[in-house]
């Protein structure tokens, strides 16, 4: 639903870069939790695992439930404003490149962190990746000055949307327990240490936007998508990506 047809072929881009970073994280996840016969036996229930007895990148994906998801509540929102998952409404693109942005400004500095990972296949994969994401982020921090700097219509629409977005943001600043234990071991990066950096990138860019931030939490609240606590969001999501595998479960994919 970009403007034009680059857009569109430029964000196809973006996901297959997205979707080749989780393959690499759910392959490296599946040798870890098959090597772990404790782990293994706790995903025993997955329905990949019991064709075969392994945990395979395809178990991870498609044959969890919902509340054995770990992703932020900003990843699950519909790509239009503050609406029920069900209203009937029209994309907006700008929601779609503030959350590029916000999400990009975080992972260039979790991957250059990463790089430095005890777990060497992780900072392989983080080596990787951080090229990527930093083209991420200048694609979507373009847009959002073209949009901030543009027209009063293209101004209210980024402005909205960053309204919208920023408060979950808060919930980067907040790590689960699997996280804080990563970052304890080496193996992870403590992410409340990116806090400050994160700031001055999205700062930077808002201020040539000439947008403002306002992202306070509602009444405190800090999304709860990181510990598997989700929006109603997730389900529709997870209900249309894996209803392939999971009516073909012994399919070849």
């Amino acid at each position: 639903h970009g403007p034009i047809l680059e857009e569109d072929l430029a964000l196809a881009n973006n996901s297959l870069d997205l979707i080749g970073q989780a393959r690499l994280l759910y392959q490296h996840a599946a040798t870890l939790i098959n090597a772990d016969g404790a782990e293994a036996q706790r995903f025993a229930h997955l329905q990949g695992a019991r064709l075969d007895g392994r945990i395979t990148e395809d178990t991870l994906a498609y044959f969890r439930d919902t509340a054995e998801f770990r992703c932020h509540t900003l990843m699950e929102l519909p790509h239009h404003g503050a609406l029920v998952g069900y209203a009937v409404s029209e994309r907006d693109y700008a929601v779609t490149i503030a959350r590029n942005f916000l999400v990009s400004a975080l992972m260039v500095l979790v991957w250059d962190q990463l790089q430095g990972s005890k777990d060497p296949q992780l900072a392989a994969i983080a080596a990787k990746s951080l090229k990527e994401v930093r083209y991420h982020l200048r694609h979507a921090g373009d847009w959002l000055v073209r949009f901030g700097d543009g027209t009063d219509e293209s101004h209210h629409r980024a402005q909205a949307a960053l309204d919208h977005l920023l408060p979950c943001c808060e919930a980067f600043w907040h790590p689960s327990p699997a996280e804080q234990a990563a970052a304890v071991d080496g193996s992870g990066v403590d992410l409340r240490t990116l806090r400050v950096h994160w700031n001055a990138l999205v700062n930077d860019t808002l201020a040539e936007a000439t947008l403002a931030r306002h992202d306070q939490p509602h009444a405190g609240y800090v999304a709860q998508g990181h510990v598997g606590a989700h929006s109603e969001h997730l389900g529709f999501l997870l209900a249309e990506m894996q209803s392939l595998a999971r009516m073909h479960p012994q399919g070849v994919w």
